[in-house]
């Protein structure tokens, strides 16, 4: 019998590899909570050390993360991901805001217990599994304790772990289903219900805290719901005879959530157990005996079967068509675990929905695969947000605060039609509606309009002489083709039209680029190629970005002029050793033609790119920049899946600004430096660092939010 108890549930494997050494075979498994999710694979036919294989193996972080792996989303939600940092959008019903029902949805754990599981999948009566198992967990309408006998083995071991607040709650049989620890933590009642002799209990229950320890809100409330659960528990504890043994590894100061320790949770589990090995050998076979027990359960971990058909689950119907279409050609093949996990992902990744699960189902004796799609509790329409605070430490700090509102599915084919607002340093406003041609042809159009105003800073050397205020309202359209999650080509026309207006500086001033006053007007046309693989866009580990523009422009209001324009940036991350990256990135453009808009130049200055120099401090028709990077991961700075990746890191930078071209050598170039600490936050990434350029100039950073 597995106890609940969370990340400190990982004991019991130790517990389970010290049985599996004493040659102690287990004739029934009953758990709860991560109990549940132990018990659960190893009722599968998993053996202690394939458990522990697994476990050790797995980034927890992105287990309990609801998206898929960032390369792994599509290219436009790896754009929102770009540029609205806070990854928790709230839906929008009506007037009223919603709230997801829990932190995190489950998805990616579900999908590895699915995997884990397949072998059995065929199973149903958890009798018949290669050890017969219980799992409990609670019913959030009546606050009845269930006890899963049968069924699906994945979607029981994820309802019995839905911690409320925490994991979204499971819907299972017409129940809604959390946590089985807040009504039978220790079940020892369900365990002994299987008809075994004697029982072998593992409690990792946490204890109650002493006085001093009681000290915040997160303390007394966590110790109101330990209270609750150990009323049932002691009773259950109590009901133990002398023949049973109770193992309870020593985990105090070890948090539910903190699984950043794999390693040390299973060996307090196995040093539990060892202590209890006079007891346990008693339970002990023969070795041939065992290697028997050990054949048969292997024996019923089977290949997967061949798949006869794809049903959509009852109230996923309005998925119908993207399922069919993503899973028909699946029909008549032996089930592939990995091609349908890619397959999931791509739907999953396009948002919209908070789960995406299959099982394996039996009718009329046909093997087929029972999808179930569930839309986004929030609803089809949800905000994010962003945020980006600076401050050099010598008086120029700015702010940006964003907001997106998103109205997605408003078309059959997946349509969105996307509102940003942004107030700060860049005031914005803008629209657009986005319409793929279908599910997955990866053709689109998009119109859009936005009205802005943003600062343009005017420096003479590393002193600013004056802020210009540009006023655009641009309208356009573009048509693109997005490559599966990993690239797209994009062509648009667009026309804008403003004005800029001197805000800092004098001006009679004869050194200003520009009148206090001059408008502009343009029409412009571009093609662009963008290509993304980052797993990480903040801290990027492994994978390439890439973005190559050619736009042509022609004034249509002010100097009558055309100009083209030449962009390029490139950034790949490579990791060693787990914690170490180097990253590369190089970054140029070039105005082809002359142009006298101020706006159409290319600005450099500011961290990580001239860390020296102060912000946008330099502008020119061309500019070009490299950069290397290397940073390594020192520290977690929370529990487990919560946890807060704290770097330290260094920057070589070298890149200018040129009026001309023929101007561009290594000896025009700045030579900079920085040196980090950086956070990868839940609000985006924090930044504390200093630049040092080549002619003696240094600056300060502090940083929430994207550098370059």
């Amino acid at each position: 019998m597995l106890s609940g108890g969370g990340a400190r549930g990982i004991a019991h494997i130790g517990v389970l590899r010290v049985l599996q050494k004493l040659r102690v075979p287990i004739d029934a498994i009953a758990g709860t909570s991560m109990g549940a999710v132990v018990g659960g694979l190893y009722a599968s036919g998993l053996t202690a050390k394939q458990i522990e294989a697994v476990v050790k193996s797995l980034n927890w972080q992105e287990a309990f993360r609801d998206q898929p792996p960032r390369q792994d989303l599509s290219l436009r939600r790896k754009e929102e991901d770009e540029n609205f940092l806070v990854h928790f959008p709230i839906g929008v019903k009506g007037w009223h805001l919603v709230l997801p029902q829990g932190l995190i949805e489950g998805q990616s754990f579900t999908e590895m217990l699915r995997r884990l599981t397949l072998p059995v999948a065929r199973i149903t009566n958890f009798n018949d599994l290669p050890t017969p198992f219980r799992a409990v967990a609670t019913d959030l309408r009546t606050g009845q304790k269930v006890v899963m006998d049968s069924g699906d083995l994945t979607s029981a071991m994820r309802a019995s772990m839905s911690a409320p607040g925490v994991f979204a709650p499971v819907p299972r049989s017409g129940r809604l289903l959390v946590d089985g620890g807040i009504t039978d933590n220790v079940p020892v009642d369900v365990a002994r219900a299987m008809g075994v002799n004697v029982l072998i209990v593992v409690d990792v229950s946490t204890r109650l805290r002493p006085r001093d320890k009681l000290n915040g809100v997160a303390s007394v409330s966590a110790q109101a719901l330990t209270i609750l659960m150990e009323r049932k528990s002691r009773k259950e504890l109590a009901s133990l005879t002398p023949r049973d043994v109770l193992i309870r590894p020593t985990l105090d100061g070890i948090s539910s959530f903190d699984f950043g320790d794999v390693n040390q949770l299973i060996a307090i589990g196995e040093a539990a157990a060892w202590k209890m090995r006079k007891r346990l050998s008693a339970f002990s076979v023969s070795p041939a005996q065992y290697r028997r027990y050990e054949r048969r359960r292997a024996s019923l971990r089977r290949p997967p079967p061949r798949i006869e058909f794809v049903k959509v689950q009852t109230g996923s119907t309005q998925f119908s068509a993207p399922i069919e279409k993503l899973f028909g050609d699946m029909v008549g093949k032996r089930l592939n675990p990995n091609a349908i996990a890619r397959r999931i992902t791509t739907l999953y990744g396009q948002g919209g929905l908070d789960t995406l699960d299959y099982r394996v189902v039996r009718r009329d004796g046909r093997y087929g695969l029972l999808i179930d799609a569930r839309g986004a509790s929030i609803g089809p329409n949800y905000m994010r947000f962003g945020l980006s605070l600076r401050d050099d430490f010598s008086g120029d700090a700015t702010y940006e605060a964003a907001a997106r509102y998103v109205m997605s599915e408003i078309t059959r084919s997946g349509g969105e039609w996307v509102t940003d607002g942004e107030i700060g340093q860049t005031s914005r406003l803008a629209t657009e509606v986005y319409l793929p041609f279908s599910k997955f042809s990866g053709w689109f159009v998009m119109p859009q309009v936005s009205v802005e105003a943003s600062d343009l800073p005017y420096f003479i050397g590393q002193s600013l002489r004056a802020v210009y205020r540009a006023h655009t309202f641009r309208y356009g359209l573009d048509l693109g083709k997005q490559f599966s999650d990993w690239g797209e080509v994009r062509a648009g026309a667009y026309r804008e039209e403003g004005h800029t207006r001197l805000t800092v500086g004098d001006p009679g001033d004869p050194l200003l680029p520009f009148p206090a006053q001059q408008p502009f007007g343009s029409f412009t046309y571009f093609l662009r190629f963008s290509y993304d693989t980052l797993d990480n866009i903040n801290f990027p580990h492994s994978g390439e970005q890439a973005t190559l523009q050619w736009s042509s422009a022609h004034q249509v209001i002010g100097p009558q002029s055309s100009y083209n324009r030449v962009t390029f940036d490139f950034l790949a991350a490579h990791t060693w050793r787990d914690r170490n990256t180097v990253a590369f990135s190089v970054s140029g453009g070039s105005l082809l033609d002359r142009a006298t808009d101020l706006r159409m130049e290319f600005p450099l200055g500011g961290f990580l790119n001239l860390s020296g120099l102060k912000q946008y401090s330099l502008y020119g028709p061309h500019y070009g920049i490299a950069r290397l990077l290397l940073y390594r991961k020192i520290d977690r700075g929370g529990p487990g899946y919560l946890d807060v990746p704290v770097y330290l890191g260094m920057s070589l930078e070298a890149g200018n600004v040129w009026r001309n071209m023929s101007d561009i050598r290594w000896s025009t170039m700045h030579k900079d430096a920085s040196v980090f600490f950086g956070l990868d936050t839940f609000l985006g990434p924090i930044y504390l660092g200093s630049g040092f350029d080549d002619h003696g100039h240094q600056t300060f950073y502090l940083f929430l939010g994207r550098t370059f």
